[in-house]
């Protein structure tokens, strides 16, 4: 029997993380780093636009939301429910249900989703959107809701454009790199015994789509969605509010479609998923963070996506089982 080919797509290897933690300093290469992340056709950008259309149109205002009603309550509830159900939605249909791409740019060579009772209903899909829906959307939207209500009442410190131009332009910055701090620590914890009977629905996703990025248990979704709660330590905007979150919420649905990226006209025309986390959902005990900011370098959990990288692994783990013996 041949054996399976553990990559369908494999991407140019060793993983490179953010120049600004290569050494000599390259910092042209950073420049180009972070600019290649925001212009042009970009996630980064195009999430800052829908966080701004959400903000005029789809978001009541900081004097309507002194009280708590269910009107604008529901209205913010429906609005993310639609925005990430459009989003994964076209993904799924693009990547998986209608093949547009056939499996150019796929990681994993295994179809997806699958069946199987570690799934809620047996159905891969059906877990990822209840997940999503049902836990992801609510607890996503309550943060919002608590931040409007903390920013009309005077809990929370706010600005604007005209009072402060560049640091609101500044914390749309600010938040990628935040998140990538933030992200490991919160992940790491998850893997912790303590923990990972939460993180473990997550994890049923060994291959994943997009509506695998926002499947998790609704105590990893607190811990997840939870660092939007350092706008109550800086003065922002309620669309700074909106986009940290739709950061969190969208990126996950993005960088989890399964593919490294949108093929059109036979062109790569958008980067998305990163190989790097596909490694972690592959074999769970590396890469808990992202490249913005690589902790997983410096505390000894890294995968750069070669085959030394993967022997590297294998042996950490096999001393961690020796010293629990």
């Amino acid at each position: 029997m041949t054996a399976r080919q553990e990559w369908n797509h494999l991407p140019e290897t060793p993983i490179q993380v953010s120049p600004l933690w290569q050494w000599p300093p390259k910092p042209y290469d950073a420049f180009r780093w972070y600019f290649d992340s925001w212009f042009f056709i970009t996630v980064n950008l195009t999430i800052v636009a829908i966080a701004f259309a959400a903000y005029f149109f789809a978001s009541p205002t900081l004097a309507q939301t002194e009280t708590l009603q269910l009107w604008w309550i529901a209205l913010i509830w429906v609005r993310n429910a639609i925005i990430v159900t459009l989003l994964a939605g076209t993904l799924h249909l693009w990547f998986h249900k209608y093949a547009m791409q056939d499996t150019d740019l796929k990681y994993d060579p295994r179809p997806f989703p699958r069946n199987g009772r570690m799934f809620t209903l047996s159905s891969q899909m059906k877990d990822n959107i209840i997940w999503t829906i049902g836990s992801g959307v609510t607890i996503w939207s309550a943060f919002e809701i608590l931040f409007w209500w903390s920013m009309a009442n005077g809990y929370a410190r706010t600005i604007t454009f005209d009072t402060n131009p560049i640091w609101f332009i500044a914390i749309f910055a600010i938040i990628p790199v935040w998140e990538s701090f933030y992200f490991y620590w919160m992940h790491r914890g998850l893997h912790t015994n303590l923990m990972y009977r939460f993180h473990a629905l997550h994890h049923r996703n060994t291959d994943i789509g997009p509506w695998s990025g926002m499947s998790m248990h609704p105590v990893e979704h607190v811990f997840y969605f939870g660092s939007v709660l350092t706008h109550f330590a800086i003065a922002s905007h309620p669309v700074h509010v909106i986009f940290h979150l739709m950061f969190y919420g969208l990126s996950a649905i993005t960088t989890h479609t399964g593919f490294e990226g949108v093929i059109f006209r036979n062109k790569k025309r958008l980067n998305l998923g990163m190989f790097h986390h596909q490694i972690h959902h592959r074999y769970f005990e590396c890469n808990y963070g992202n490249l913005d900011v690589p902790w997983d370098r410096l505390f000894g959990s890294w995968h750069d996506g070669t085959a030394e990288g993967k022997e590297a692994m294998k042996q950490r783990l096999k001393e961690r089982a020796s010293m629990r013996k």
